[in-house]
């Protein structure tokens, strides 16, 4: 018994896809003797024909990607889109990089390391771009003799607590 001329029917009758549309075995008959649109229609109602839900697209893989990315991982270079400075913005970079610097030079004058004029030169010098990070700023100090070598092991401890 062929029925896909029926299916047809069907399918254009409620306009979803052929896949959609499911024949209940027990009924085969009944809808072979439909052929009109009202046939089908009443079929549907009686449930000798079924249409199925549309198959929407699984989240899982998403949420197991976003919890992953939420911990940190998966960002690296082969996830990136779009260049460096578009992920952030060079004043971003500038400002992150000057706030941990002053943070930085701020906490040594605090504990006493470096001396209030040693720490207007190097606070002056991080404004105007100088130094490229915290290492740099140490390396700097050690290297003018503006904090010594003990109290920099001190503040080394010190500096993990921050």
């Amino acid at each position: 018994m062929d029925l896909r001329s029926k299916k047809k029917l069907a399918a254009r009758t409620f306009g979803v896809g052929l896949n959609r549309i499911a024949f209940n075995n027990d009924r085969l008959e009944d809808i072979n003797e439909a052929i009109t649109k009202r046939d089908i229609k009443g079929l549907v109602i009686s449930k000798a024909i079924t249409i199925k839900g549309v198959q929407g697209s699984s989240k899982y893989r998403l949420r197991k990607r976003l919890l992953q990315k939420r911990k940190g991982r998966q960002q690296g270079p082969g996830s990136r889109e779009g260049k460096r400075r578009a992920r952030l913005s060079r004043k971003r970079e500038w400002i992150n990089r000057i706030r941990k610097q002053r943070k930085y030079l701020i906490s040594l004058k605090r504990l006493g390391i470096i001396k209030n004029d040693d720490f207007r030169t190097a606070y002056k010098k991080s404004g105007g771009g100088f130094f490229r990070s915290k290492r740099h700023i140490r390396m700097y100090l050690e290297e003018n003799r503006m904090i010594r070598k003990n109290d920099a092991e001190k503040e080394k401890g010190r500096e993990d607590g921050l």
